[in-house]
């Protein structure tokens, strides 16, 4: 069992910038794809972003060039940088954990958090 707990979000105005933040509870941790995905209200879940354990990164079309995602093994901690934000990121932001090398289907995705709010203001 992973454990993943998110941490970073917040309100920011448009523009703005916020570092997300998830780590996880396995020994294991390396060997994991992880990835970000967000929901917004009335919403279904949709993918952000993974890296993968060689550190090959995938990203949605609605944040290439905005939005970085990053590892860091040795803190079993998993980054998502978002810069330039719009109002239409705002949304519940999830962390989520696959034992896939390129998970393609929701439930290749084993493990998820709790979830981060991120607001972004007009």
């Amino acid at each position: 069992q992973v454990q993943l707990v998110e941490s970073g979000g917040g309100l920011v105005q448009t523009g703005g910038s916020l570092r997300l933040s998830c780590v996880a509870s396995t020994r294991t941790f390396s060997g994991y794809t992880m990835g970000w995905f967000r929901q917004a209200p009335g919403n279904e879940r949709e993918f952000v972003a993974h890296i993968n354990w060689s550190g090959r990164t995938i990203y949605a079309d609605s944040v290439k060039g905005r939005f970085t995602i990053s590892r860091d093994n040795a803190k079993n901690t998993v980054y998502l940088q978002m810069n330039n934000l719009k109002p239409g990121d705002t949304a519940v932001y999830y962390c989520a954990a696959s034992p896939a090398n390129v998970p393609t289907l929701v439930r290749d995705w084993n493990y998820w958090g709790q979830g981060t709010q991120v607001t972004v203001s007009s």
